[in-house]
């Protein structure tokens, strides 16, 4: 019988995972860049200036993916101290845009803190339930929200989509060691 030895793994390279080095080997992968929008309606009773108008919110996610096609789901998640997380928590549909490598800008003010990132960014209009809508992404999908799963300091949104929107080919916009890049065609 032949023996064929293979080499061991150098656990001496192996240390204790905690918060810095978690984050540095994190921003090793590479991502494509979405943003995600949503509406709901506001909780502020008449009596404290409340009219229940619908409130929007939209951030830049890097953990869009595809859980299922049979059912179609997506999932992405999203920090519970972000300022996106009350609306996102009562939303029932959202929209997940893929940026194109031209869209650096709207990744950017979506992951800007402390601003009304749909004034600074105008590029939009209000869409089925209200959702706002991109313009100009590589594609766009229109979800019903179906589960919230608690996940440490995130919850994983998981929701179905209900329509899409085809921008176009071209190259996505990548987020990779902490910017944004693109991806080459060979």
């Amino acid at each position: 019988m032949t023996t064929v030895e293979r080499p061991s793994a150098d656990i001496t390279e192996l240390r204790p995972v905690n918060p810095d080095l978690f984050r540095a080997l994190l921003r090793r992968q590479a991502s494509t860049v979405t943003v995600v929008t949503a509406v709901a309606r506001a909780t502020d009773p008449a009596c404290l200036g409340g009219i229940g108008a619908p409130i929007r919110a939209g951030f830049t996610a890097t953990s869009f993916t595809s859980v299922s096609l049979d059912p179609p789901l997506v999932s992405f998640c999203l920090g519970v101290a972000s300022s996106s997380w009350p609306v996102l928590a009562r939303a029932e549909h959202v929209a997940v845009h893929l940026l194109g490598a031209g869209q650096r800008e709207a990744a950017t003010v979506f992951a800007t803190s402390g601003i009304d990132r749909f004034a600074a960014y105008p590029d939009w209009t209000s869409g089925p339930f209200g959702v706002p809508l991109l313009d100009g992404v590589l594609a766009r999908l229109l979800c019903r929200v179906v589960h919230r799963v608690p996940a440490g300091d995130h919850t994983l949104v998981i929701a179905e989509p209900l329509a899409l929107g085809d921008g176009g080919d071209g190259a996505p916009l990548v987020h990779h060691r902490g910017g944004y890049t693109t991806a080459v065609s060979p």
